[in-house]
């Protein structure tokens, strides 16, 4: 593997409209120099969606396992500008309390439609508790109020995501489905949830279903295939001795990447993470 290092200040860039946990955004510059050219980009844990925002392929198959996400990502391409509008309508003072954000995330959970789903999951990422997306084992959503000063409304960040969009498809379906679809003159970029970095640390799920050591092996195994098929794939993750392993195919290069790395939000320091390029071999 190359030697560490640590990403510096912001990277210059769209941010995404969602705030997200171990999203993408400041380690952009080394993803986009790692990741190969090509037709389309597919992501199979599109997330908050960072890489594809500042990625230029033609083509874009964007999919996550979080039912959510991807609605909204639909909603928003489908009904752009009058959906921006009715989400504005809920970012108003009188909606940044904690009486009426409990509220609004109980209508959430019980909500069938689709489009004022869509508008409260956008309210509830950008006034709940550090943005987190986090649901309990019946599936309902359970982050607590954020107590922010003045929640920002990302008007011109969900402007930029619907015109991109026009480019992608979006799916919702397990990664080794949508890592299937794959053709030659396709990259594949996989940030999938992170193994942790010790016994005791634990993965907050944003999803039903966990993701657990078969599925992060799996993932390891469908990217050597499809190397060996001369599609590359690109893995984001922690550095541990499992990641070694389970990437020893793969071209690494090691970063420090500055996060909180335990419960305490005070505590701060570098955890390693690892960038795998899976690429085709030479003939």
């Amino acid at each position: 593997m190359s030697r560490l290092v640590r990403p510096r200040g912001e990277a210059a860039g769209m941010k995404p409209f969602l705030k997200w946990a171990g999203g993408k955004y400041r380690l952009l510059p080394y993803i986009q120099r790692a990741l190969p050219p090509g037709r389309r980009l597919i992501e199979p844990f599109v997330g908050s969606g960072a890489v594809f925002l500042n990625t230029s392929y033609d083509a874009y198959v964007l999919s996550d396992i979080n039912a959510d996400v991807i609605a909204l990502y639909r909603v928003l391409s489908l009904h752009g500008e009058a959906f921006i509008e009715a989400c504005r309508r809920l970012f108003v003072p009188e909606n940044n309390c904690p009486e009426v954000y409990y509220a609004l995330r109980d209508e959430f959970n019980a909500s069938r439609d689709l489009v004022r789903r869509a508008a409260l999951f956008v309210y509830l990422n950008r006034h709940g508790y550090n943005g987190l997306c986090r649901y309990n084992a019946e599936g309902r959503f359970n982050v607590p109020f954020g107590r922010y000063k003045r929640p920002y409304f990302p008007e011109r960040e969900m402007r930029y995501f619907c015109e991109k969009a026009r480019r992608a498809e979006f799916l919702c379906v397990d990664f080794r489905e949508v890592m299937r679809m794959a053709e030659p003159g396709d990259v594949v970029y996989c940030d999938p949830p992170y193994v942790p970095l010790s016994k005791t640390a634990n993965f907050r799920q944003y999803a039903a279903q966990g993701f657990g050591e078969a599925e992060q092996r799996d993932l390891a195994r469908i990217a050597e295939e499809l190397a060996d098929r001369g599609i590359p794939v690109l893995i984001s993750n922690h550095l541990t001795p499992f990641t070694e392993r389970a990437y020893r195919r793969a071209e690494c290069r090691q970063l420090q990447v500055r996060r909180a790395i335990s419960c305490q939000g005070a505590r701060r320091g570098y955890a390693p993470e690892v960038l795998a390029l899976f690429a085709p071999r030479s003939r």
